[in-house]
């Protein structure tokens, strides 16, 4: 019997604790009536199904989108989400948005009716690793990732890294670089939110003295930079769709054209790309080129977010109390409580939570006393207090990250009229995530 949450159509086991398996899915009504298509547990991304090329599973139903839902094996259970179809997506003839599925249940796409069935409990057992360089996690989520980001890692393929804002993306990346054929060559990043507009064409590809206005020089772009090695994009779902093309032709021709350059040049790079946004809704809703993610996603993880990590919020306090300089070991009455947090800023914002509790304990900033002001000096002045106090590195960046966040917070808000759903959008952060920065202010 299945629990329903009222909240969504998503329907949820009560055996939490199920099998790896391995399914079937079997076309028995459509086009394509017969063809069958294999899931794995050990997939670390969805599964698509749709017309596009894209998809893994792939029909010639003309009532299909080309991306019109995507399937998960998450244990003995099988996930199904619509992707924003245009016909909508049917489990044993009930329309869905999220559920999930049993073996003997049908989904129907399109003219196209799918039987799920399970094949097999595979031998293999998840690795007892807790860690890939830098990246730390010892639940399930994590540990069965491993095994393909060890496969990815001593490839070339360009890899697409998807989740959630603080999940770990450029982390996963730089430790793949690092474990990587490529390691002895430089490592670069590129923030495609970090860079205004109209000069991301000219940070990727490099520009000629004189191209534009302020030009007095020539330079090289990331890609020319990261020669050799590799170029992490990130938060390459904010990329400009007439960008796109430009940025397809460089990596289908490994070369590119500097702005105002007469030739190409020759590179030779790995390309991740990180994005927190879901890059099949992005496909599908026409913001982003199919054919750029066809390209990409040679290899494809999704790093789970930390509400789904059972276990590793102790894990990861106990490594970051280490690391930023904690005295004995954290509280336990703190574990507890962090572990029962939906962390939606993940590990990132856990890692600021160890950072401020060894700084300051349980204390909000307005309880600190006069001296140490709640709402610091601007400007250079911030920073140059921060260093005379003499702290860690980590927790001086930190205190240093919390002054930009609140002039930045008050900036936002004051651009879209106190309104905070309009904010946090402006922000590129979900509204959640921002209400929680709004009140360290």
């Amino acid at each position: 019997m299945a629990d329903i949450d009222e909240a969504s159509t998503l329907v949820r086991p009560r055996n939490d604790e199920a099998k790896h398996a391995v399914f079937a899915l079997t076309v028995i009504d459509g086009p394509d009536e017969g063809a069958r298509f294999q899931l794995d547990s050990s997939a670390p991304c969805p599964v698509l199904l749709g017309q596009s090329p894209a998809c893994e599973v792939r029909l010639s139903d003309r009532e299909a989108s080309r991306r019109h839902a995507a399937i998960e094996v998450a244990g003995a259970r099988v996930r199904v989400r619509d992707l924003g179809s245009t016909n909508g997506t049917y489990v044993e003839g009930v329309l869905v948005f999220d559920a999930l599925m049993f073996p003997g249940e049908s989904v129907r796409i399109g003219s196209t009716t799918l039987r799920l069935e399970l094949l097999s409990e595979p031998a293999a057992s998840l690795p007892s690793t807790d860690r890939f360089g830098r990246v730390l996690g010892a639940s399930p989520e994590m540990r069965r990732l491993y095994p393909l980001i060890e496969r990815f890692a001593s490839s070339t393929i360009p890899v697409i890294i998807e989740g959630e804002t603080g999940t770990g993306k450029e982390v996963l990346a730089e430790a793949m670089h690092e474990a990587g054929p490529r390691a002895a060559g430089p490592y670069v990043v590129f923030d495609c939110t970090a860079v205004p507009p109209n000069l991301v064409e000219s940070e990727l590809f490099g520009h000629e003295r004189g191209a534009f206005t302020g030009a007095l020089a020539s330079r090289k772009g990331v890609f020319e930079q990261a020669h050799g090695g590799t170029l992490l994009i990130d938060e390459i779902g904010d990329l400009d769709l007439a960008l796109q093309p430009k940025l397809l032709r460089a990596l289908e021709r490994s070369e590119v054209r500097r702005v105002g350059g007469d030739g190409p040049i020759r590179v030779d790079v790995r390309v991740f790309a990180a994005t927190r946004r879901d890059l099949d809704h992005e496909v599908q809703a026409g913001r982003f080129r199919d054919d750029l993610f066809h390209r990409l996603a040679v290899g494809r993880i999704e790093l789970p977010p930390l509400r789904r990590r059972k276990g590793d919020v102790a894990l990861l306090v106990r490594h970051f109390w280490t690391e930023l300089g904690g005295r004995g070991a954290p509280p336990a009455e703190l574990l507890a409580r962090w572990q029962d947090d939906p962390w939606p800023g993940n590990v990132r914002e856990l890692r600021n939570a160890c950072a401020r509790h060894i700084t300051i304990g349980d204390l909000t900033p307005a309880d600190l006393p006069d001296e140490a002001p709640a709402q610091p000096a601007r400007g250079d002045d911030v920073i140059g207090g921060v260093i005379a106090e003499g702290l860690p590195l980590a927790i001086a960046r930190l205190r240093v990250v919390e002054a930009f966040e609140r002039r930045y917070i008050e900036h936002v808000l004051e651009q879209n009229e106190g309104n905070v759903s309009r904010a946090a959008r402006a922000s590129g952060i979900g509204r959640r995530y921002f209400q929680m920065l709004r009140k360290r202010r």
